[in-house]
């Protein structure tokens, strides 16, 4: 195998050869994955839930794959699902069909006695990744030398790591979903004259703007790999909104031009899109919302209307199926899976249940005592928001 190394000391690795361990949380499994043509899958996950009976929950995100889905005795959001989790002291074996974000909060909500496993330790999540515990550290040093810090209030989406969520329970911060988002700034701003809003800007942006009212020129948008952040004292004390650069991959994809192509297709088209979207998407949309809110909203639509949802296809598919009545399309031409929810497939699964079955505990996901301790502080003052 051949390997270049650059003048920051990184290797290069030729393409398809060599891993690097310290960019990868895990891609390859302890034991041997069934083959994916393999015809009995669905009859060994049964088999294998069976004989784990009630020591077994299995939590679904609405992003997984239909052939994971059947499976979870729960689907949801990620917070729901950890929430779940947490209600079922009972099971000795929390298997999370999601990413690791979700994995890490279920094990800081549930007990030191249950194990939560993650079937494939390559499904992250890539907005989580986009903010480490360095990166947002040097952030708050650099707030700091700015002579703000004190005035400032760390918020987190869920979609983030368990070190981020612990460094905001540690600086006063909290926790928000997409659903609670205004709920979470309007107690930051109660306690602070700024916001850190971590990882994803278009959350923070699109709340801010259409919820409490405040200008695109209150925010700022700092940039992990820029020193300072890109940005000037002055900028970083004027703004309200200190928005992290990190964005999700999926629902970063659509534009304005994926909605006017889609109302041009489909005359009288409802368009309903995540918060997550950029800006521009949600000012040309006709519904914004969180995951539970787009099912909801379809759940309740009138039979005949048509949508155009930008969210994660698995779940835009799932909801055509369901709701056959009504027409329900995906917001871009172009089709786009979450990657690394993706990952989860029936393999991995049918090789985690059976692994447990067996007595063997694979992929379990542990957050250290210290972390769950102040990544819990930040959930609790989320769970405490009027």
């Amino acid at each position: 195998m051949v390997v270049t190394t650059t003048q920051t000391g990184l290797p290069l690795f030729v393409l398809g050869q060599g891993r690097d361990p310290h960019s990868e949380r895990g891609v390859e499994c302890p034991g041997e994955l069934p083959a994916a043509s393999d015809p009995g899958l669905v009859a060994r996950a049964r088999a294998a839930k069976e004989a784990l009976g009630d020591r077994l929950f299995v939590l679904g995100h609405h992003y997984q794959r239909d052939e994971v889905i059947q499976f979870a005795d729960v689907t949801g959001d990620s917070f729901k699902l950890a929430s779940e989790a947490a209600a079922r002291p009972h099971a000795e074996y929390i298997v999370f069909c999601g990413v690791h974000f979700m994995a890490e909060s279920a094990d800081i909500l549930t007990s030191d006695d249950q194990r939560v496993v993650l079937p494939d330790m390559a499904a992250g999540c890539s907005m989580a990744d986009m903010a480490t515990f360095d990166q947002v550290e040097e952030c708050w040093e650099a707030l700091e030398d700015a002579g703000i810090a004190d005035q400032v209030v760390p918020i987190t989406y869920m979609n983030s790591s368990a070190d981020i969520k612990a460094f905001c329970g540690r600086n006063g911060g909290a926790v928000c979903t997409s659903s609670n988002a205004r709920r979470a700034l309007e107690w930051a701003f109660q306690r602070g004259r700024k916001v850190l809003f971590l990882p994803d800007q278009h959350l923070g942006r699109n709340t801010a703007v259409l919820e409490l009212g405040m200008g695109l020129d209150d925010c700022v948008v700092y940039n992990p790999h820029r020193p300072e952040g890109g940005l000037i004292r002055q900028q970083l004390g004027d703004a309200k909104m200190i928005l992290w650069r990190g964005h999700c991959s999926v629902h970063g994809r659509f534009t304005p031009e994926c909605v006017d192509d889609v109302r041009e297709r489909i005359p009288g088209v409802n368009v309903l899109v995540h918060p997550e979207c950029r800006h521009e998407v949600v000012l040309k949309a006709d519904h914004v919302g969180s995951t539970e809110y787009i099912i909801r909203k379809l759940r309740e639509a009138p039979a005949g209307s048509a949508w155009a949802i930008g969210t994660e296809l698995n779940l835009v598919k799932r909801l055509a199926q369901e709701f056959p009545d009504k027409q329900i399309t995906f917001l871009d031409r172009t089709v786009c899976y979450c990657s690394t929810m993706n990952r989860i497939d029936l393999p991995h699964l049918v090789w985690a249940l059976e692994s447990l079955a067996a007595g063997q505990v694979v992929n379990q996901i542990t957050v250290d005592a210290d972390t769950a301790h102040w990544a819990k502080v930040a959930l609790d003052r989320m769970l405490a928001l009027p």
